[in-house]
């Protein structure tokens, strides 16, 4: 069942890749000629710059989940680290695809909670003064802010995406993490004077490296891979000006909407091999101190 359902589609990918394909019966043998294309492709590296902007944003939204983790580990009650891990996890029980759609809602220009959030505390205002200082063309008095609709929006939307950032699966792996360690360790550390600050960088975050590593690489494969957000939220052309283009969805799109799937496999061997480097650094350089 694994080889029917996990490697054959894999090797698939990787015999069509070699192919002009159109996903049916018509295929024609090309070589390595997919591969030059997708080298020249300058939509495919554009979109490679993207998603690696949003792995620098996702790195930055671990630290809520680590930070949150160390707060509950630190409840002298087992109970009430009990009802928290509890509330952590109902979220996961709504589908991804509602929260998605939550979200779009979020983004709406007249109607989404976003803007009015804004309006009320006086942040339209400051952006619009810092449009004015800047420069940037962006924000407009008495114009609704088009977080979706306008190209240099559409990064800072996909980061303010997930706020306040509590991955649930992520704050329940570094719990186990540090439930692992002892009791003994605190207290030698309140017994040499270490306050709460430096028992998190010096006890807390290097015993948890291990689980920020498997952290780490869930992310690097999630982000590199994932295209459901952009698909959702901008469309199958990644928005205005193409700006959130992301690989898996310009795989996507040369795919099932320009029938090239020989061409998509191609694209998916390319970001296979920028996972599996990526991936490998992290293995190689993120390592828990024993």
């Amino acid at each position: 069942m694994v080889m029917v359902f996990a490697y054959f589609p894999a090797l698939s990918a990787v015999y069509h890749s070699f192919f002009e394909w159109n996903g049916g019966d018509l295929q024609q043998f090309v070589g390595g000629a997919n591969f030059l294309r997708a080298w020249r492709d300058p939509v495919l590296w554009q979109s490679f710059g993207t998603v690696f902007a949003l792995m620098i944003f996702n790195f930055f939204k671990m630290m809520p989940s680590i930070l949150l983790a160390v707060l509950i580990h630190r409840l002298r009650s087992d109970r009430w680290q009990y009802i928290y891990r509890v509330l952590l996890v109902i979220p996961m029980v709504v589908p991804q695809l509602v929260t998605l759609f939550i979200w779009k809602f979020f983004f709406d220009p007249n109607l989404g909670v976003l803007n009015r959030v804004l309006d009320i505390i006086g942040g339209k205002t400051a952006l619009v003064w810092l449009d004015h200082v800047f420069h940037w063309n962006v924000f407009f008095t008495g114009v609704p802010i088009g977080w979706l609709a306008q190209p240099e929006l559409i990064l800072p939307a996909l980061f303010i995406w997930g706020f306040p950032w509590i991955g649930a699966v992520g704050v329940l792996i570094y719990l186990a993490g540090l439930q692992s360690i002892g009791h003994e360790v605190y207290e030698a550390a309140e017994l040499e004077g270490i306050g709460p600050f430096g028992k998190f960088f010096y006890i807390e975050l290097p015993l948890i490296l291990t689980q920020i590593r498997l952290t780490l690489a869930l992310l690097i494969i999630g982000t590199l891979q994932g295209y459901g957000l952009q698909l959702l939220l901008l469309d199958t052309n990644g928005g205005p000006g193409g700006r959130g283009m992301v690989p898996g969805l310009w795989m996507y799109n040369r795919a099932f909407l320009a029938g090239e799937f020989g061409y998509a496999c191609a694209v998916g061997m390319v970001l296979f091999v920028f996972i599996l480097v990526l991936t490998s650094l992290n293995n190689r350089f993120v390592r828990a101190e024993r």
